[in-house]
């Protein structure tokens, strides 16, 4: 594996969240809700004193997002015509804020585009970073649209004193070449690191949105979203109306045009994790006073750490992680090492079962095996005790040499200059969403019709 260069946790950073801080704070017995915040991401501590898994149906209470239930997933398919990502049918794209609007948008044949990101916190992403890259590609398939790509080399400055600047560059530059063997198409994907976008020719309508957003923002707003104090540096306050910045169009007059009267209806949806939706709460708040149409989000859950379904994946933290950069072997001694549901002894796993519910390696399974059927038997033969740890051990670390085997395959070919077409200001392929809606609107009623020949025989 490629050495992984990271930065250990600071204050005001995000955490490694590794167990023996997690053992730390659960041995002080001090009863703690679960924090999700862009800089902070762990489940709760009870009043035992254990620390518990992230309870995502409260985070939708508590954030005022919308759960995607199976009349959304129904809906999106008969809109999009495409079956819903495996994350989404298993709950792990679980919440969204207007996906129903986008959709109704979407069939009525109106232009939209994408927007993710990525703070380049070390030189090798893993596994977990590139779930959200993945389902994101998905999203570019089915709807057939731009995409634009953050990398937040400045965000990542401001918040780690132990990084300098070019660090946080040269990561951005690896970054993106991992972000482009996810398999984007490059006439419809545009990546930009932000310390060379905002500084370049190509950055000045973006700009003027960061002002204008900026102006509207308030340091009372940034203190109550992010827990931001008097020692935060006022670069961190600045920073999220750049991110907001990139869910309008009219930051990307090269891509959208510069009528800005019309691309300022043009509407963003944004897949991101949810520790990402504070951002751009504070963004659709002022979206509707500055004329902008406010960008709708669909929020995945974290893939857990290896050490246990308390936290998420850490780049600070090698073994909590599967990298994108892992051997074969070593993907196998860390699927190995990764905390079991399994029963103390053979003969308690054989009455009790396996417990899916914290048995890493069946997560696992969960976001990266694709066949649902295989799933749930897996699950099934593994509660009843029919399957045991090391065999379910050896089946998750088959699926991830699939995944991640494939990765290196593409990735191999993924050269700066092919980095830099994607890194070029440039104008990206629209589908003809028209002519789109129409070809499908006649394909619904054929099938309807058919439908109703057969149920008169």
């Amino acid at each position: 594996m490629a050495e992984i260069t990271a930065v250990p946790d600071e204050p005001g950073q995000p955490p490694a969240l590794s167990a023996p801080v997690l053992a730390q704070a659960a041995s002080q017995s001090v009863v703690r809700e679960q924090i999700i915040t862009p800089f902070d991401v762990s489940g709760g501590v009870d009043e035992t004193g254990k620390v518990v898994a992230i309870n995502y149906d409260k985070l939708i209470d508590t954030f005022g997002s919308k759960k995607i239930d199976q009349t959304l997933l129904e809906r999106f398919e008969k809109v999009t015509g495409h079956k819903p990502h495996r994350l989404m049918r298993r709950g792990m794209v679980f919440s969204h804020r207007d996906l129903d609007l986008i959709l109704d948008k979407y069939e009525k044949g109106n232009h939209l585009f994408l927007y993710t990101g990525r703070g380049p916190s070390s030189d090798s992403m893993h596994v977990g970073h590139s779930i959200p890259f993945e389902f994101t590609r998905y999203l570019q398939e089915v709807f057939n649209v731009p995409l634009v790509i953050m990398l937040t080399d400045d965000e990542k400055f401001f918040h780690t004193p132990k990084l300098s600047l070019e660090d946080c560059h040269k990561f951005a530059l690896q970054n993106a070449m991992d972000i482009i063997a996810i398999g984007f198409d490059v006439k419809k994907t545009f990546i930009f690191i932000d310390t060379d976008f905002v500084d370049g020719g190509h950055g000045g309508a973006f700009n003027k949105n960061v002002r204008v957003i900026g102006k509207r923002t308030t340091i009372n707003q940034i203190k109550g979203t992010f827990g931001f104090g008097d020692s935060n540096n006022i670069a961190e306050f600045g920073f999220p109306a750049m991110q907001s910045a990139t869910a309008f169009a009219t930051s990307f007059p090269f891509i959208f045009g510069s009528n800005t009267k019309q691309v300022a209806k043009i509407p963003c949806l944004i897949p991101c994790a949810i520790d990402q939706d504070p951002y751009f709460r504070q963004c659709r708040d002022n979206a509707g006073k500055l004329g902008f149409v406010k960008p709708a989000l669909i929020h995945a859950v974290f893939l857990p750490s290896l050490r246990g379904a308390e936290t998420k994946m850490s780049a600070s933290d090698p073994d909590s992680s599967i990298y994108l950069s892992d051997t074969d072997k070593q993907i196998t001694k860390k699927i190995g090492n990764a905390f079991s549901g399994g029963q103390d002894s053979r003969e308690l796993h054989r009455q009790l079962g396996g417990r899916t519910a914290v048995d890493i390696p069946f997560q696992y399974l969960r976001f990266f095996l694709e066949d649902d059927e295989q799933l749930e038997s897996i699950r099934q033969r593994y509660e009843s005790g029919e399957m045991e740890s090391g065999e379910l051990k050896k089946l998750c670390a088959g699926v991830l040499h699939e995944y991640v085997g494939a990765f290196r395959k593409r990735r191999a070919v993924i050269t700066p200059e092919v980095r830099d077409l994607f890194l070029r200001p440039r104008g990206l392929e629209w589908g003809d969403r028209k002519a789109e809606a129409e070809m499908r609107e006649r394909e619904i009623e054929r099938l309807e019709k058919r439908l109703a020949e057969l149920r008169a025989v």
